[in-house]
């Protein structure tokens, strides 16, 4: 059985992450693979080595939510409040880019921010202590499977990456992503793609707040 991850593959991560590096990692659904939001030339090199479409955008995770909070210091209240119902968990949430940040994540629609916060199982618990977010998707060829084991991310993506951590076998169905773009003018939100939460346990915790 995988022990899970040490405070060392942490520390490698981060390192990998502040030096322009791309790293394949799990997370609380499948295999993910990322790199620095903000360095282009990484997030050129994760494309190319994913077959991905360098327009599209991908999704930033934090690794715990109060730097998260910390950075999007600009959320009206109701959506603080949504994100302080919903995350850390199993879902993506699709927020208003209002100050244009990550701009190499962000890059098929900059004004849209796709917000990862896993809730990381114990096993996972070191990744808390990555303080810098991640660009980040799936650990597979572009529309290929995602990977619910290491041993199930693509060679090519194993072997080009700069860190590959294993955190054993994760559940395996992708996150849940949610569209908050309207939900603090109208109230409105969207599931666009129900994956590891349901979703009337989306509506449930939203229709509380």
């Amino acid at each position: 059985m995988n022990p899970g991850l040490r405070d060392e593959d942490a520390a490698r991560l981060q390192e990998c992450l502040s030096g322009g590096g791309v790293a394949v990692f799990p997370t609380d659904t499948v295999y993910g693979i990322c790199c620095d939001p903000d360095d282009e030339r990484a997030a050129q090199r994760l494309y190319g080595m994913k077959g991905r479409s360098r327009r599209r955008a991908s999704a930033v995770m934090y690794f715990s939510l109060a730097p998260a909070l910390e950075a999007l210091d600009d959320l009206p209240a109701s959506e603080r409040a949504a994100l302080e119902a919903l995350l850390p968990g199993p879902v993506t949430l699709l927020l208003a880019n209002r100050a244009a940040r990550f701009g190499a994540a962000c890059r098929e629609d900059p004004a849209t921010l796709g917000l990862r916060v896993p809730r990381l199982p114990e096993r996972l618990g070191a990744l808390a202590s990555v303080t810098r977010p991640v660009m980040q998707t799936s650990a597979n060829m572009s529309g290929e499977p995602d990977a619910r084991a290491l041993e199930e991310v693509p060679a090519k993506l194993r072997k080009g990456a700069d860190v590959v951590l294993d955190g054993g076998e994760l559940p395996g169905v992708p996150s849940t992503v949610i569209d908050l773009r309207e939900f603090d003018a109208e109230r409105r939100w969207y599931v666009l793609r129900e994956g590891a939460l349901r979703a009337t346990a989306v509506k449930e915790t939203l229709a509380a707040l």
